[in-house]
């Protein structure tokens, strides 16, 4: 076996050792940092959630208490959490994976209930009251999602539609009804918005990822190692080659062959001085027996 051949098994043989150390270790690192990515994006998408709830508190629905009077209709545009919500059906247009939800335990609007894991969610809150956030990840008919949620408690604007019917806007009544959405106290945990997402979104981002980095690894591989055999036999074979050549013409009795140029001062050019110094000694010799 030639030695470019065995010397590129061993490099072949260690990048191949380095790269399944690299992909082993690395896709992990990109699973954690695209879980951690997605909850990012999560936290920017919730933070528009909020602006949405308290512009719609500060100007919207004052804006718009006048116009419900007159018309005697509730607007349900002046509810924070319908708008947060509406808004982030439109937001789901670029970002279809994301949904969005204002999880409430006794909501005036039915479809914000609360489901089951919701709940638990609402009572980890309420068990805490310190926490401020809470993410997971929850099994799905169609697979992992990934969850990230925060608190909505009770303020004193709440309370003006949600403490007792008879303190509630007559036209929220006939919308709603009497039997939802009220006997809520000032401060407490009466839901959470939550962000949900699939799994599959940052596993797709961290296999992506994955590729990228083992093609790149493959490509900086498959150059280092044209880049080392064009080194290794400008530095190693095409020397040894010389003297190999030389070497077999001198056995055969040859003594003609002109001494062999030594460059530079490394291994090569002091074996290639040596094989000189032999082959000068062996002339020499050969000459003095020819006298004899």
């Amino acid at each position: 076996m030639r030695l470019l051949l065995k010397f590129n098994l061993i490099l072949i043989l260690v990048f191949a050792v380095g790269a399944a150390a690299a992909g082993y270790f690395s896709r992990s690192f990109l699973q954690r940092m695209a879980h951690d990515q997605i909850l990012q994006q999560a936290r920017l998408m919730m933070g528009s959630a909020l602006a949405m709830r308290t512009y719609t508190s500060k100007q919207v629905g004052p804006l718009l208490e006048e116009h419900q009077a007159q018309i005697n209709s509730f607007l349900a545009q002046t509810v924070p959490a319908y708008a947060a919500t509406e808004a982030f059906n439109y937001l789901r247009t670029d970002y279809p994976e994301y949904t969005y939800k204002e999880a409430t335990l006794n909501p005036t609007n039915l479809r914000d209930r609360a489901l089951d894991w919701e709940a638990d969610v609402i009572q980890v809150f309420r068990s805490h009251p310190e926490q401020k956030e809470f993410s997971g990840e929850r099994d799905t008919p169609v697979g992992r999602s990934l969850f990230l949620a925060k608190p909505i408690l009770a303020g004193g604007a709440c309370l003006q539609c949600h403490s007792t019917p008879d303190q509630a806007p007559a036209a929220m009544l006939k919308v709603y009804g009497k039997d939802n959405g009220f006997g809520w106290r000032l401060g407490d945990t009466i839901g959470a918005q939550i962000i949900s997402v699939p799994m599959s979104v940052p596993l797709h981002i961290a296999d992506e990822s994955f590729r990228t980095l083992m093609y790149s690894l493959g490509g900086i591989a498959l150059a280092t190692l044209i880049l080392l055999d064009l080194a290794i036999v400008v530095i190693v074979i095409r020397p040894v080659t010389k003297l190999s050549k030389a070497a077999d013409q001198i056995s055969k009795g040859d003594l003609s062959v002109p001494e062999l140029e030594v460059k530079g001062s490394d291994e090569i050019s002091h074996l290639t001085q040596s094989f000189n110094r032999m082959y000068l000694s062996l002339v020499k010799a050969m000459r003095m027996l020819e006298q004899q």
